[in-house]
């Protein structure tokens, strides 16, 4: 068997079971005979590009993705694998392990005292502030804003901005979605 047909069979099995869909009901949703339909999962079919379109519509995927590598229903990243960033007094980490069109989510550990100076994004672009434990103050605009734990705060990101922890004893954790203007 080619792989393609193997990862045909094996993502038009997973994707019709993870609908709880039987291969009759799929088979009536999606057009096909269901002596098809199971020569597909069974990796026997020689499939036309109407099948497979067919296939994949009744699926709500691509063909692509029919045909293509197996993707896995999880992504396990090991703390060890996350690629953290310092600046200045903090600890910048994402909270997802890959870019996101448009948009950049972290977690930043500000040291006690600690100070990050922001760097101002993209005309339009608006920023989500939310601090997690602690303080932190947002200077933006020539306004001060101090939060405190579980304290939430928009701005426009596209000024000059940054960030302080008022406690010189203890660290602070903050959240923050940037929203770039497209």
């Amino acid at each position: 068997m080619t792989d393609i047909k193997r990862n045909l069979a094996n993502n038009i099995r997973r994707l019709r079971e993870s609908r709880n869909m039987s291969q009759q009901q799929i088979a009536k949703l999606s057009g096909i005979p269901r002596p098809t339909w199971a020569s597909l999962e069974t990796g026997t079919a020689n499939p036309t590009l109407t099948v497979l379109n067919k296939a994949a519509s009744a699926l709500n995927v691509s063909i692509e993705e029919l045909v293509g590598s197996p993707r896995s229903e999880f992504e396990f990243i090991p703390a060890k694998k996350v690629r953290e960033r310092r600046r200045q007094d903090a600890k910048l980490r994402p909270l997802v392990p890959v870019a996101l069109p448009g948009l950049e989510i972290s977690r930043t550990e500000l040291a006690p005292g600690g100070r990050m100076v922001g760097v101002p994004h993209t005309t339009g672009t608006r920023e989500y502030l939310t601090c997690e434990r602690g303080q932190v103050e947002l200077i933006a605009g020539g306004e001060h804003h101090l939060l405190n734990a579980g304290d939430m705060l928009v701005f426009r990101g596209d000024q000059p901005h940054s960030y302080r922890n008022p406690d010189p004893k203890r660290k602070s954790i903050s959240i923050s979605v940037v929203c770039f203007a497209s």
